[in-house]
């Protein structure tokens, strides 16, 4: 096998010891062998590192003396990574054996495709697969107010989502990025932007990535479960801390990647959603606040990575605009010649 289809496997954990067991072994199983797995640990204190320490043989282990976020404890991970192909992983995943052959080659129908995406179903915090199976993601996309969805969340999985399709971008649940396109769209070094800390960091590298050229690929072969912890009506049952983060980067992703153009043509939407955000802070999610204060604090920052993001853009405004709309976008997209065996011909070279 040739090294370029060496995949790092790169997972972030925090207090995250009822999942990071049953996952770490899903890594382990799959029938794809050519890959390294990287595991950063942000200080955890529930007892994480306990049960890293168990894997120190079989992955390469670090344990950071501070919390420094999901996006820059990834941003770790892939530094020390080797890979041509990334796989961002969250903990509460658990993924099928197949689940890492079938990305591979999805990614390899296209050259331009930089992430591919598989189909994640529901599963409970203690990790109980319903009877009834539910999508969690097939990709997420983006609506006239800004708000970035899963795309099939919470549907009754009834064989839907059976082909290849572009979409705009995957949930860093469990996404492969290309290492070409991860070069490309780093700005300053990051893949994922530090400022965001935590939670849509995904959804900006999704809406950068489109910007400079790259398209998403979902493939109905990669299949893994997750534990959606964060939905759309939920909000009051979360800490303040990721609510406040929420806020700051919805605003944040916006200041650097939308397009006057975008911005006038879905002006309404954006207006109504943004009323709505700032009336509940001002209301009754005071801890939010802070997500302006940091905004005005680092808005030459902002503006720096904006100026270099829209400088090196590489498509239309037509383009773009396509993706934005109340129902998820999709496009069609290559198919392999025999998609169900090829993850079993990658395992076997």
């Amino acid at each position: 096998m040739m090294r370029s289809d060496l995949v790092s496997v790169t997972l972030v954990t925090y207090n995250s010891g009822r999942f990071i067991r049953r996952c770490l072994d899903s890594v382990l199983e799959q029938k794809y062998s050519f890959k390294e797995i990287i595991v950063i640990d942000n200080n955890s204190t529930d007892g994480t590192a306990d049960i890293l320490e168990q894997f120190e043989d079989r992955c390469l282990v670090v344990y950071n003396q501070e919390n420094v976020g999901f996006a820059a404890a990834q941003n770790q991970a892939i530094g020390m990574s080797k890979g041509e192909w990334v796989l961002a992983l969250n903990p509460d995943v658990l993924l099928l054996p197949n689940f890492i052959g079938a990305l591979v080659e999805a990614g390899k129908l296209d050259p331009k495709v930089g992430t591919v995406c598989g189909k994640l179903l529901t599963m409970s915090a203690n990790f109980v697969i319903p009877d009834q199976p539910q999508v969690d993601s097939t990709g997420i996309y983006f609506n006239p107010m800004l708000r970035h969805l899963d795309r099939g969340s919470l549907e009754v999985d009834n064989g839907h989502y059976l082909k290849y399709e572009y979409v705009f971008g995957a949930t860093a649940a469990a996404a492969l990025y290309r290492r070409e396109m991860i070069e490309d769209i780093a700005l300053d070094g990051e893949f994922f932007d530090n400022d965001f800390f935590v939670y849509r960091e995904d959804a900006d590298v999704a809406w950068r990535a489109q910007l400079l050229g790259w398209r998403c690929l979902y493939t109905p072969y990669a299949r893994g479960y997750h534990v959606r912890s964060v939905l759309p009506g939920m909000r009051r049952a979360l800490p303040p801390e990721i609510n406040m983060h929420s806020v700051k980067n919805r605003f944040l992703m916006r200041m650097k990647n939308i397009s006057k153009e975008l911005y006038l043509r879905n002006w309404f939407s954006i207006t109504l959603r943004d009323v709505i955000v700032v009336i509940c802070c001002l209301t009754y999610e005071h801890s939010s606040l802070k997500a302006f204060w940091y905004l005005a604090k680092n808005w030459g920052r902002v503006m720096s990575k904006r100026r270099e993001i829209q400088s090196r853009r590489r498509v239309d405004e037509k383009y773009i605009a396509a993706w934005f709309r109340y129902a998820p976008v999709s496009k069609p997209a290559p198919t392999a010649p025999d998609p169900v065996l090829t993850p079993t011909r990658i395992a076997s070279r």
